[in-house]
């Protein structure tokens, strides 16, 4: 009798715009009970601002993303744009930042998570200069932005926002202190 496995992998669920300023409020326990629903296993939270790592068979993660997305829809009443990305990935974000992350405040590096990669040309017209000294650098599904200030005063940061770049991808962003903390969840 041959006994098949399925392979599992780690992942980590970002949720966009939960939990802030009263709206769209999902607990983190009722995060965790959803996830669990779905089958997933070793279900953790991080933050309250919707960070969740789970393992599950090896899959596609849009795939995961949509079941997320239609069982909090289910449960909560209303949609919320999730990425879901793999611990390989995570790592490899990490790896390829092209700022000296070691040397910087967690509230000064950022990574946004793309669910599609955008062509490098819908960021041409931005007037980089204009900006210094914050930066970005696309990357693999990832925007990588430095803004010495914080985001919360960066202009960059708003400007990369704008609908007309990341019109028809999801995104969602994290500082850096969170991209390492989801790093070290999902490695094994």
């Amino acid at each position: 009798m041959t006994t098949r496995t399925t392979k599992t992998k780690k992942y980590a669920a970002l949720l966009r715009g939960i939990n802030v300023g009263g709206a769209k409020k999902v607990p983190m326990a009722e995060l965790r009970t959803v996830l669990e629903e779905l089958g997933h296993a070793g279900v953790q939270t991080y933050l309250q601002s919707g960070n969740a790592v789970f393992t599950a068979p090896e899959q596609d993660p849009q795939t995961l993303a949509r079941g997320l997305e239609k069982a909090i829809e289910g449960r909560f009443g209303f949609r919320v744009a999730c990425l879901v990305v793999d611990g390989p990935h995570l790592k490899a974000v990490a790896d390829a930042c092209p700022y000296p992350a070691a040397e910087l405040e967690g509230k000064q590096l950022h990574a946004t998570f793309l669910s599609e990669q955008p062509a490098a040309d819908r960021f041409a017209a931005l007037d980089r200069e204009a900006f210094l000294p914050e930066e970005f650098t696309l990357g693999d599904r990832v925007l990588y932005l430095y803004a010495p200030n914080g985001l919360g005063r960066s202009k960059l940061a708003e400007a990369l926002a704008r609908p007309a770049l990341l019109k028809g991808i999801d995104a969602t962003t994290r500082n850096w202190n969170t991209v390492a903390k989801l790093v070290e969840l999902t490695t094994d």
